[in-house]
Order: C-alpha cells, then structure tokens, then sequence
C-alpha cells in the first residue's frame, strides 16, 4: 500500500453523522479514526462536499434510509471533490497527489473518504480526476446534479430551435438543464419565484413564476408552443405541459412520477455524461453557480438552507475550514 509522499499521517477525522435517522437536527459532527485504503481502493482528502435534496431524502426515517441500503450509525452526503492520499494494492490509475471528485453514498461529508477505483456511487463508491480549471467546490457539485440534469435531458432530446420549459429551474440540478439544454441550442423558460428572476436570465433562461396560472404565463411567453418540458421539483409543471399540449414522451420528471411520464435520474445518465460536463466546465462552458459555503460544523444550517429548496444554485460543505494543519 503506497501512502502519502508528504505531511503526517492523520489517525483520526470529522465526519457528519447519523445515530438515529431524522431532520437535520439528528447530524453530529464526530471524531472517528481515519479509514484505510484496501486493494482496490483510494483514499481521498475531502476538500468540499456538495448538497443534494437526496441526502437528507435518503436519511429522513428508517424505513427510507432501508430502500437505500443504509443503516445506523450512517454517514451523510454523496458528492465530494477532493485529493488522494493513500491508494491500495491492484491501483494504478491514481497517485497520492491526484485531484478527484466523485460520488460516495451517504458518507462524503467528511475529512476522508474511501472509495473503489472501478466502483459506483452505490457500492463502493466512485471516483474521477478533476480538470484543470475546475475549482474543488465547483466539482464537489458535478456529480448527483449533473448526472440527473443530463438524464433528464436524454429523456426529452431538446433540439436546436426548440423551446424547453424547465420547472424548478434554479435549484441544484435546473442550473445544470437549463445550460445544457441552452448548449444544445434550445429556447429555455425556467419556472422559479419572482427572486430567482436575474439567477435564471444569467444562466441564459427566460424567467416565468412558477403556481396558478403558469399555463397562461407560459402561453403568453411562447405562443407557438413548447416543444419539451423538464419537471425538476414536483408533478406541477409536468401537468402544465398536458395542458400545453406537449406529448408525454417529451415530459420527464426526477422527484416524482406521473402514469405515462418516464422519470429520470442520475443512474438513468448516458454513458460518459459526467466526464462532458465536468469538461465544459473546464472550458468555461458551463458554470455552477454556488449560492452558500459552510464549515463542517454548520451542516445542520446547511442542510435545514437546502431542504428549503429556494436556493438558487448548489450548497457547498468546505471541508478545508477548520481541518488541522497536519491534514
């Protein structure tokens, strides 16, 4: 087993955790020894860990957090960028030193993380080198929201010309829809609250408020019709694009489902989704906005901001603030 080439080795870490499921009064931040990179394995140096709605989803009550495999005492957070300290016998594609970021089920809110180098967010966890100009905040968001957004995208295929409706779009994954279905040459109308108007319009979407009377509002914007809808936080703007009279083959949906609507979500992406995405970031091509950062200590201000859901962009954990010098 290879180990770091500089610093001490740390035997012990912050991670946030769960003793019994719950709201994000049940997190804890927690001493615990560091974990140990196995054959196969890598361990990473968690710099920042980005939010989703599917973390706090996933760890609400027992029976959920059973669906997802998880027991007590459990870990929380899925995305996290970072760099490799340690790496396991049989891994070649990854030195001490490397820049990664990845997905880790429920455990990436912490000072370190092990993840497989051939594994899957689910089992095992999984990894991929960072960019040059990609910033760690910036891929510690990358990997849930833009896995979904480009799933959600291959559902309803917007085509050059085309005009899309995104419900929801200034939240986590909409920041991600709304630029690639731009990329893709689409007209985008993002349905959000009168706040997030200038967010929308900077990330190159037409705003139009969300609630009664967004058939009208939308009709009034495009006359000609909408050509493919993307409902990213409920069932309402999926049922206004039937109203629209847009097919419901060209209508997904992520956090709820509808009979004769196919759903998306990230296990759903097209194969080498992630790679292009976290690549137009490094070109400068797609950016994420990053609405709060915090210190690991703040995770349940955190976590109670994000299950608002009126954040405009993505909530980054800064795992660099308050880690000791030796780590």
């Amino acid at each position: 087993m290879k180990e770091p080439s500089v610093g001490t080795p740390a035997i012990s870490g912050r991670a946030v955790q769960f003793e019994q499921f719950g709201g994000p009064e049940a997190l804890s931040v927690r001493e615990v020894p560091v974990p140990q990179a196995g054959p196969g394995q890598l361990r990473v140096r968690v710099t920042a860990a980005g939010l989703n709605p599917m973390d706090w989803f996933m760890t609400s009550d027992a029976q959920t957090a059973a669906r997802f495999g998880l027991s007590l005492p459990c870990g929380f957070g899925t995305d996290y960028a970072g760099v490799v300290d340690q790496v396991g016998d049989g891994v070649s594609d990854f030195v001490p030193g490397d820049r990664v970021f990845g997905g880790a089920l429920s455990r990436a809110v912490a000072d370190y993380v092990v993840v497989d180098d051939m594994g899957t967010i689910v089992a095992g966890g999984e990894v991929h080198r960072t960019p040059d100009g990609v910033d760690d905040r910036t891929a510690a968001t990358l990997t849930i929201a833009g896995r979904t957004a480009a799933a959600a995208l291959a559902v309803v295929t917007p085509r050059a010309g085309e005009t899309v409706l995104i419900g929801g779009a200034a939240g986590g994954v909409g920041v991600f829809a709304v630029q690639l279905a731009r990329l893709a040459g689409a007209r985008v109308i993002g349905t959000g609250s009168p706040s997030s108007a200038d967010a929308l319009r900077a990330l190159g979407a037409e705003p139009v408020v969300y609630g009664d009377g967004l058939v009208d509002r939308v009709h009034a914007l495009a006359p000609a019709g909408v050509n493919a809808v993307m409902d990213l936080h409920g069932t309402d703007t999926a049922q206004a694009a039937r109203e629209l009279g847009v097919p419901d083959e060209r209508i997904t949906t992520i956090a709820a489902q509808l009979d004769g609507i196919t759903p998306a979500n990230g296990a759903t992406a097209p194969e080498g989704a992630l790679g292009e995405i976290a690549d137009l970031a490094a070109a400068g091509r797609l950016r994420v906005p990053i609405a709060s950062t915090f210190p690991i200590e703040q995770i349940r201000t955190a976590v109670e901001l994000q299950a608002a859901r009126h954040v405009h962009g993505k909530i980054v954990i800064d795992l660099q603030q308050g880690r000791p010098r030796d780590q």
